[in-house]
């Protein structure tokens, strides 16, 4: 398969280099063994390589089962590794998409890379099975997510909007759920933030609450078949409620996740840590750079609980940052151009 070169003015070139920094220039090639898996590595008009090319400064050209990259040095060595990574993702049945090659092509600027594309042909890949997909890590911090899912009692997960921490954790729900290792699933949120009050929102309280708890629905039915979620729904194998419906309660053989726990008060995160029932799980997520309730930071119950435990035996604690960010590229721009990088 032969593809024919663009014009160079239609490529993505590294600017030339400087006085002060000459930029080493180098070109490797690189062979596939399964040809049947090159039409999907290459995607659709070769729209997969075109994206590497523009995205990392590299001239990619295919001959048959063999590829060769020419640019900056530093460029191509990523390039190499993320074709190497998407081929193997091929190998093991797993599909690829545009926002796949993108992270793919940021976890390439770090230093995992390397260890997460040698341990996954070797040993089990790091994915959650449900009934409509299989979900593998986008990044080097959720794979690390995942392996805490299904290794700690109690998970703070912390960061910005579109790191994958509700999804993954509500995948992982369904994922128990599925199999029996849980008997309940229970998904919840502060019903109020940035000081509404429910008294003033119409219908009942049902529909005072569902728009607060629609991003926990949107994940759950991204995972299940809509009948099954309806039907477990319904049964009260799956309950979606407030925070404030979890009080008095044991939360017992039951996957229980907290989501925008960065609005619960203090009190309201005690209560809800002490709910932790015998052969449960519990995953609390949120950002601690977005607190709307009065008080801000400082009455924040996600960050006191992750201050008084981290570090004690069965919690683990996942920070991302913009560069987690799994939605279009430019989300984690502007997280990046609203907050700055996160420590």
């Amino acid at each position: 398969m032969a593809r024919k070169p663009a014009p160079k003015a239609d490529r993505a070139f590294s600017p030339p280099p400087s006085p002060q920094r000459e930029i080493r220039r180098a070109q490797v090639d690189v062979s596939f063994d399964n040809q049947s898996l090159l039409g999907a590595l290459f995607g659709q008009f070769d729209a997969n390589l075109v994206q590497v090319e523009n995205r990392l400064g590299v001239f990619i050209s295919a001959r048959g089962n063999q590829l060769h990259i020419e640019g900056p040095e530093d460029s191509v060595a990523r390039a190499r590794d993320v074709l190497a990574t998407m081929y193997d993702k091929l190998a093991m049945g797993q599909e690829l998409d545009a926002g796949a090659i993108e992270s793919m092509i940021a976890m390439s600027n770090e230093p995992t890379l390397d260890g997460i594309m040698d341990a996954e042909p070797k040993g089990p890949p790091i994915m959650i099975r449900t009934r409509r997909k299989t979900i593998v890590p986008r990044s080097a911090m959720q794979a690390t997510y995942m392996r805490s899912l299904v290794r700690d009692d109690i998970i703070f997960a912390l960061g910005p909007a579109g790191t994958g921490k509700t999804y993954l954790a509500v995948a992982q729900a369904v994922a128990q759920l599925i199999t029996g290792s849980v008997q309940r699933l229970i998904l919840s949120r502060p019903a109020v933030e940035a000081g509404e009050k429910l008294g003033f929102l119409p219908g009942d309280m049902k529909e005072k609450v569902d728009p607060y708890l629609r991003p926990l629905y949107d994940a759950l039915y991204d995972c299940m078949p809509p009948e099954q979620v309806e039907r477990r729904l319904a049964s009260g194998e799956i309950e979606i409620a407030p925070i404030a419906f979890m009080r008095g309660r044991t939360l017992a053989d039951a996957f229980v996740i907290l989501d925008e726990a960065q609005n619960t008060t203090r009190e309201q995160m005690k209560m809800f840590l002490t709910r932790f029932g015998q052969n449960s799980r519990m995953v609390i997520c949120g950002d601690p750079r977005q607190v709307d309730i009065p008080g801000g930071d400082r009455m924040s119950g996600l960050a006191d609980a992750v201050d008084k435990l981290e570090g004690v035996d069965g919690f683990g604690t996942i920070r991302f940052t913009a560069a987690d960010v799994v939605r279009h590229p430019i989300v984690g721009r502007i997280v990046e151009a609203y907050e700055g990088p996160t420590v």
